[in-house]
C-alpha cells in the first residue's frame, strides 16, 4: 500500500502546483475593456431607490448620491 500513497500524494502535489501556477499566470494577465456598459439615470435611480428600500442607506445617503446621480450629464 505505500507505493499507492506516494502515488497519490505526488498526484496532490502536481494538482495543487498546476493550481498555483495558474493563479500567477491569470494575475500577469492583460485586461483590455471594449466597451463601458452603460446604464440609464432612470436605472440608476431605481436601483438606488431599492438599496434605500432594502435598508442598504439611510435617508441622507439616499439623498446625497441622488444628487449626485442628478446633477451628472446624461
Amino acid at each position: 500500500m505505500k507505493p499507492m500513497h506516494i502515488i497519490f500524494n505526488g498526484l496532490a502535489l502536481t494538482i495543487v502546483l498546476a493550481g498555483i501556477s495558474g493563479c500567477v499566470s491569470s494575475s500577469r494577465s492583460n485586461v483590455t475593456v471594449q466597451e463601458s456598459a452603460k446604464f440609464s439615470k432612470g436605472q440608476e435611480l431605481n436601483d438606488l431607490m431599492r438599496a434605500k428600500q432594502a435598508g442598504a442607506l439611510t435617508d441622507s445617503e439616499y439623498e446625497s448620491v441622488r444628487q449626485i446621480l442628478m446633477n451628472r450629464p446624461n
